[in-house]
């Protein structure tokens, strides 16, 4: 039976206290919403193209980078992981043509920015400045050492205003755990394409997938071939229970690199953490299209005292 995305991604319905590397992920199902805004809102888009960055994937791609510095493909092409070589090149550097890094990070989080105001407009102003704080103190503490794209996005200036600081302090904290959840995956052997293949066997989008990372129908079909071979799929294209076992590690190992600013934060914290994004987070989500291949798996109740 072919594993379901229950079977690799949420959490357990009552997740005990923060020794349990599991809240990691609760955590991450709050703040990656958030951080997703500048993908998916139009506001976003609309900043990108003021500064020149026309076309989704401009502005994503310098967006992304713009931390790092005017880099080249090949940086990009080892952080983000899943992309298509040649995709990337088409973007990078050439992007920094039209935007230096310096105007994309004011446009990314200017766009970011409006998003969450027109989600947040609602809630009290404490109730954001509170948010604010508490996760910019867990993005605080997050561990740099290895992690390039969560380092270069903590060393950023502070916001000068809530909504700014919430969604830097977001960032930093999906971008770290993407971080360690990248090195989990090498450590499978696996190349990118074979884990994208792989996932879209599972419970994602191969049309979706396949377009939105640049990889050619050539590619996917050999990609599919040397996951037979690895012991991945069945000869039917079918997980296999080897595969789901690994990759259920690999989501594991991702959340127990993930959990130390929660655990240095505090259970009181944190839970306070929990309850200030829940109704943001909810708002932000409903911009998500659900073939995104962000992997969000549905919410569920847990606190981190049971």
């Amino acid at each position: 039976m072919a594993p379901t995305r229950d079977d690799l991604t949420e959490p357990e319905v009552h997740v005990a206290a923060l020794d349990d590397p599991g809240f990691a992920r609760v955590m991450w199902t709050l703040f990656e919403p958030v951080h997703a805004v500048t993908y998916f809102h139009p506001r976003a888009r609309a900043a990108y193209e003021a500064v020149g960055l026309r076309g989704y994937w401009r502005g994503y791609f310098a967006g992304r980078a713009a931390p790092l510095g005017p880099v080249d493909a090949p940086a990009v092409i080892a952080a983000f992981f899943s992309f298509a070589p040649p995709m990337v090149a088409r973007a990078l550097p050439s992007v920094w043509r039209l935007a230096t890094p310096e105007e994309a990070l004011r446009a990314r989080l200017t766009g970011a920015v409006q998003a969450l105001a027109e989600f947040t407009y609602e809630l009290p102003e404490a109730h954001l400045v509170e948010a604010a704080e508490l996760l910019e103190e867990a993005a605080g503490r997050v561990e740099i050492a290895g992690r390039v794209l969560g380092a270069v996005n903590a060393a950023l200036p502070r916001g000068e205003y809530p909504l700014a600081r919430l969604w830097q302090a977001a960032t930093t904290l999906r971008e770290h755990r993407g971080d360690g959840h990248v090195a989990a995956l090498v450590t499978t052997g696996l190349d990118p394409l074979e884990v994208v293949a792989w996932r879209c066997r599972v419970d994602q989008s191969r049309e979706f997938h396949q377009r939105a990372r640049g990889w050619t129908d050539q590619e996917w079909v050999a990609a599919e071939r040397r996951l037979i071979d690895k012991g991945w799929l069945t000869a039917d294209g079918e997980p296999t229970e080897h595969g789901t076992a690994t990759f259920r590690a690999v989501e594991e190992a991702t959340d127990r690199a993930a959990a130390g600013p929660w655990r240095a934060l505090g259970e009181e914290g944190t839970a306070r953490v929990r309850e200030l994004l829940e109704p943001i987070a909810t708002r932000c989500r409903t911009i998500i299209p659900p073939q995104a291949p962000i992997g969000l798996p549905a919410q569920r109740s847990a606190s981190p005292t049971g």
